[in-house]
This record gives structure tokens, C-alpha cells and sequence, in this order.
């Protein structure tokens, strides 16, 4: 057999090792110790090529990004800033239709920039945002819907562990790719929002009698529980932008300074830092593995030749830039219905980087639309991890997970027309950027 062929059966096998229900990294380092084995005829030299990978993978200075900032992600929600911000954003929006469901959008946003995991947003805003919205005369399936729907914001705008995980995986900046995520971020928030409004407005038998929040926070109040969210924010993407930090300086400040307002506003315990720590460090072993795995599934494609194979096969094909982006749209929306969102990008990124590269794509503006395609299906049945987040932390058999599905779907419908815009205009991500 041929490095090609080897590797299409590599690749196959991986793919039926997932459908039986391996986990995708081992999957992944299964078939590609497998496959270089069977290309280089040596057990021992594949076992060696292996172990430089892993080794290459994690001991770079920038997979320090990873823990320092699910450290500050996981102290934030700890402190119990999530709450601080809807009480915020709806008393920004209280006197809007639908100003409620508008507040969790923002608040989603603000919690999104410091914190960048999307399930946690999903679990922080299921407990603060839903039972006042359904208290408010909001359905069950639209309240659930708007916290599954904004909880993606939190992979795209910075920072996003997604985001940091592209760049690992392509050795792109973070900066670059953080910068790039604020303007596809601010659209998508504004969206959603816009998507609110009308459904409350136009679907009122989808979206419940939608009834004002109450009043507001005084204005001083409101001023105190914005400023900590705020300089969290301008600590952070401030210094990476303004050039004071690199992304790992900025997470380890972000981590410190999200540890000692906490503290300093009595909202962190020694039993909920113990609990932010093993949370971290289960959250870091697993991203750690993500990472070893993709390492030795992209030497194993390096090897194969497989990238080079589909890049002359996209060529000779002739799809052009449309055809090629809304295939590789279509192939990742479609595997989001059955894989996790990091499990996607293991898996077709170092792929399809060789493949898009030569055709003179922007890898950074590239790393934007995989992850907004990444996103959407965290929202699309039979898997949306985000809504099964949803419903296990709402805990009310009342409400199935079907109708948490149809809550999502017209978000999942914003979320395609906001990616199809990106792709039509790509200055919506690079536009920020120097030189671009």
C-alpha cells in the first residue's frame, strides 16, 4: 500500500473507532501510531516519532495560555460575576422587547470576554437568567433557547479557549486570533440580540408574553458591580492589545486579578478555590491530551501525505473559494451533530491547512470561520453539548430536551447567516488587524 492509501485508512478507521464510541483522542493516537508504523515499517521508530510529538506538543511556552486562562474562567464564574453581569446588562435593556432575553445576550457577552468557555456560560446564565425570564412571562423553550444560543459566544469572543487551541494547533498568533474575534463577536451578540427583539415581537406564541424585567440597578449600584467586570476586561485583552502582555502574561494577570477581587469581595471561599483548582486542573490534563493527540495525528498526515493528496484533488476539482468554504462549512457543521467542538478541530484542521494554505487563505480569518462552523453545532441535536449543559443544570423534567433543541434553532439560524457574512466579507474578522 501506498502513505496515501495508508493514510485513508488511518483516517476511516479513526472514524469507525469513533462512531463505536472511542474517545477521539485515543481514536486519534491509536490509528496514528498505526499508521506511521505501517509507513515506516518500524514499530519502535513510530513509538519514537510518537513521543517527539507529544514531547513538542506541551512543552512550548504558549500552551501555558491554556491553564492561566481556564484558571481566571473558572475564579470568575466562582466569584459569581456572571450574576453581576445580567443584573447589569438588564438594567441596560428593561425597557426593550424582549429586554430581558436581550440582557442575557449581553451578559453573555461580558461574561464570554472574561471567561472564553462556552459551557460554562451556559451553566452560570441557566441558573441566573432562566427563572427570571420564565418569571416574566417568558416560555420555557424560548428562555432556555436565548442561554443555549448567547452561551457560544463564549468561544469567540476572546478570550476563547478554542481560539487558543486553533493557534496552538497552527502555530498562528493567539493575539492576532483574539484581535480577529472581536469583531465577528460583536456581530454575532448583536444578532442574537436583533433575533430576540423580533421573536418577541413578531412569534409571541413561541416567545411567551415577554414581560419587563422590573426596574433596574440605581445607577451607582449598577456602576459597582460593572467596574470589576470592566477592568477584568481591559486588564486582560487591554494588555495583549495595547502590547503589555503576551496571551500567556495576560492569563496569568487575568488569573491573579480575578483571584483578588474575588477575594477582596468576600466571594471566594477555601472550598470553592479548591474546587476552582481540581477544575482547572481536570479541565488542563484534558485540553493537554487534546493537544498530544493532535500533535500525532498531524505527523501522521505529514507522513501519509494525505493534505497534499486533497489539496491537488481540490485543485484538479476546480471548486473555487466558495465551493471549497461552504464544503468544509457543510463537513464541520455536519460532524457538530456528532462530536464535541475541540474533537472537530483535532480532526479536520491539520487537514485542511495544507489544502487552504497554497490557495492564499488567511489563517487567521480561517481559524474564525471553523470556529463559528465548530459552534454551531454545539446547538444542532442529536449532540449540542450546550444544550445538554442546559438541561442537566436547569434540572426540570418539565421541560424536555427537545424543546431546549427548538429554543436553540433560531440561534443556530443566526449563527449561519453571521458565519455566511465572514465568509463574504472577511474584513469583519481581519479588519483590526495590521497589515491585513
Amino acid at each position: 500500500m501506498t502513505p496515501f492509501e495508508i493514510g485513508l485508512l488511518a483516517l476511516g478507521a479513526m472514524g469507525l473507532l469513533v462512531m463505536l464510541g472511542m474517545h477521539v483522542p485515543i481514536a486519534l493516537m491509536l490509528c496514528s501510531f498505526g499508521g506511521v508504523w505501517a509507513i515506516k515499517g518500524s514499530p519502535d521508530l513510530a513509538a519514537k516519532l510518537m513521543a517527539l510529538a507529544a514531547n513538542d506538543a506541551i512543552s512550548s511556552y504558549f500552551f501555558g495560555v491554556v491553564p492561566l486562562f481556564v484558571l481566571m474562567g473558572f475564579l470568575v464564574s466562582e466569584a459569581g460575576f456572571g450574576r453581576d453581569a445580567f443584573l447589569v446588562a438588564n438594567s441596560a435593556f428593561r425597557r426593550v422587547k424582549g429586554g430581558l432575553g436581550v440582557g442575557a445576550v449581553g451578559a453573555s457577552a461580558i461574561f464570554a470576554a472574561i471567561t472564553g468557555i462556552s459551557i460554562a456560560s451556559a451553566a452560570v446564565f441557566t441558573k441566573i437568567a432562566v427563572p427570571e425570564m420564565r418569571r416574566h412571562g417568558y416560555t420555557a423553550r424560548f428562555s432556555v433557547g436565548i442561554v443555549a444560543g448567547a452561551s457560544v459566544l463564549g468561544m469567540l469572543i476572546p478570550p476563547s479557549l478554542l481560539l487558543i487551541l486553533y493557534g496552538i494547533l497552527t502555530e498562528q498568533s493567539i493575539g492576532d486570533l483574539f484581535i480577529a474575534g472581536i469583531g465577528p463577536g460583536l456581530l454575532l451578540a448583536v444578532m442574537f440580540g436583533i433575533g430576540v427583539i423580533l421573536l418577541a415581537t413578531f412569534a409571541p406564541g413561541f416567545a411567551g408574553r415577554t414581560e419587563a424585567g422590573g426596574p433596574g440597578l440605581p445607577p451607582g449600584e449598577m456602576l459597582a458591580r460593572a467596574a470589576p467586570l470592566a477592568g477584568l476586561i481591559l486588564l486582560v485583552l487591554g494588555g495583549i492589545y495595547g502590547g503589555f502582555f503576551t496571551p500567556v502574561e495576560a492569563g496569568a494577570m487575568g488569573a491573579l486579578g480575578a483571584l483578588l477581587l474575588g477575594a477582596a469581595m468576600g466571594r471566594l471561599t477555601l472550598p470553592g478555590l479548591w474546587r476552582v483548582l481540581v477544575e482547572t486542573g481536570l479541565v488542563t490534563a484534558a485540553v493537554c491530551f487534546l493537544i498530544i493527540a493532535a500533535q500525532t495525528y498531524s505527523r501522521m498526515l505529514a507522513f501519509s501525505g494525505l493534505p497534499a493528496g486533497l489539496g491537488a484533488f481540490a485543485a484538479e476539482a476546480d471548486l473555487g473559494f466558495w465551493g471549497l468554504m461552504l464544503a468544509y462549512v457543510g463537513v464541520v457543521i455536519l460532524l457538530g451533530m456528532i462530536l464535541d467542538s475541540a474533537s472537530i478541530m483535532l480532526i479536520l484542521v491539520p487537514l485542511m491547512i495544507p489544502v487552504v494554505q497554497p490557495m492564499g487563505i488567511d489563517l487567521i480569518w480561517f481559524g474564525i470561520v471553523t470556529v463559528i462552523a465548530v459552534e454551531i453545532g454545539l446547538l444542532t441535536p442529536p449532540f449540542g453539548i450546550s444544550v445538554f449543559v442546559v438541561k442537566s443544570t436547569l434540572n426540570d423534567p418539565t421541560v424536555p430536551l427537545g424543546e431546549i433543541f427548538k429554543g436553540a434553532a433560531p440561534f443556530a439560524l443566526i449563527m449561519l447567516a453571521a458565519l455566511l457574512l465572514i465568509i463574504a466579507f472577511p474584513p469583519i474578522a481581519t479588519g483590526l488587524l495590521p497589515g491585513r
